[in-house]
């Protein structure tokens, strides 16, 4: 059996409806923890999907700590991928 990669997100999971709050916030948890430069927009993406399946503020204040961190993460890399784009072009 093939490995998924990183980050993926089947449709089928997506179409069965919001999972309940505890799998929700253990899900955008690991992929707090699972993300790297090439997955982060898919990522956080996929994050705040089950952010939104949240129903209460309680759920959703115990998931804004990853939620800030996937923020961070994203703007640090896309802030990296500008940088390096410059250089490239400057050099030419």
């Amino acid at each position: 059996m093939a490995k998924t990669p990183d980050g993926f997100v089947s449709l089928k999971s997506l179409k069965q409806g919001p999972p309940d709050a505890a799998a929700a916030l253990a899900e955008i948890r690991r992929i707090y923890f699972k993300t790297t430069r090439q997955t982060i927009d898919h990522d956080l993406a996929h994050a705040i999907e089950l952010l939104k399946s949240l129903l209460t503020e309680d759920d959703r204040e115990k998931a804004t700590v990853y939620m800030h961190g996937l923020a961070e993460m994203q703007r640090n890399w896309a802030k990296k991928k500008l940088k390096s784009g410059k250089r490239g072009k400057e050099e030419k």
